[in-house]
C-alpha cells in the first residue's frame, strides 16, 4: 500500500501488530526523508483488517494514518485512508502547502497499488 516511488517503511516486512515502530520513509524532490511512527490500534476481523499509526518524536507532522480493508456485504471491497495531522516544526509550516500535496498524491498512489495488488 505505500508506493515505492513515493514512500516506504523501514524495516519492510515488520509485523502489523500495536507497539511496532516503523520508519515512514518519504521521497520529496528526490531527497529520502525519515519518520518514525508506531503502530497504535490493528483492526483484525473477519471482514475488515486494517492498522493505524501515530506519529513519534522526531516526525515532521504530528498525528495519526489509519489504512482499512473491509469487504462488504455485497462483496465490494473498500480501501480506505483516514488522516489528521498538524505540522511539528516551523520548517513543516512553512512547507504545510507542499505536505498537504504530497499527501493527496500519496492516496492516489496507495489506492492505486492497493488495485493492481487486489487484481494481481
Amino acid at each position: 500500500m505505500f508506493p515505492p516511488e513515493l514512500a516506504a517503511i523501514e524495516p519492510a516486512g515488520i509485523p502489523i501488530a500495536v507497539d511496532e515502530v516503523a520508519g515512514v520513509v518519504i521521497r520529496v524532490f528526490g531527497v529520502w526523508f525519515l519518520n518514525a511512527a508506531r503502530i497504535v490500534y490493528v483492526i483484525d476481523e473477519p471482514r475488515r483488517f486494517g492498522f493505524a499509526y501515530g506519529t513519534l518524536p522526531g516526525h515532521a507532522e504530528r498525528g495519526e494514518e489509519r489504512f482499512l480493508v473491509e469487504w462488504l456485504p455485497d462483496e465490494t471491497v473498500v480501501y480506505t485512508i483516514v488522516a489528521f495531522s498538524q505540522p511539528r516544526y516551523w520548517m513543516a509550516r512553512l512547507g504545510k502547502p507542499l505536505a498537504r500535496m504530497l499527501q493527496r498524491r500519496f492516496v492516489r498512489l496507495s489506492k492505486a497499488r492497493m488495485l493492481a495488488a487486489a487484481r494481481a
